[in-house]
């Protein structure tokens, strides 16, 4: 039996019993469009494929690697709110040489 890590921090996703949000979402999101298309269990065990190959990569990548790597391939993101300006610390990510 693994041990559960409860969450002690206010930046820790929210828990659905065991799970984290974010685990638990390809396994919702298959069950959901299973229901659709009308192969639920397929779609479903796709989903917990999906959730365990996801779980194994975030256990064994330090904080923030998901993030840095949607930015290295040129995904960077906009700053919601009021004035939806972009983020002043993100560069342009297909610039590779940075020069003072």
């Amino acid at each position: 039996m693994e041990p559960v890590t409860i969450p002690r921090r206010i930046d820790d996703p929210p828990h659905l019993l065991l799970w984290s949000v974010d685990e638990m979402a390809p396994l919702m999101v298959g069950l959901l469009f299973g229901m659709m298309i009308e192969q639920a269990l397929y779609c479903t065990l796709a989903g917990f494929l999906m959730t365990h190959a996801y779980k194994r990569f975030r256990d064994n990548s330090p904080d923030g690697y998901m993030m840095h790597w949607l930015y290295w391939h040129g995904l960077s993101f906009k700053r919601e709110g009021k004035n939806k300006k972009r983020l002043r610390y993100f560069t342009n990510p297909f610039q590779k040489t940075l020069l003072p």
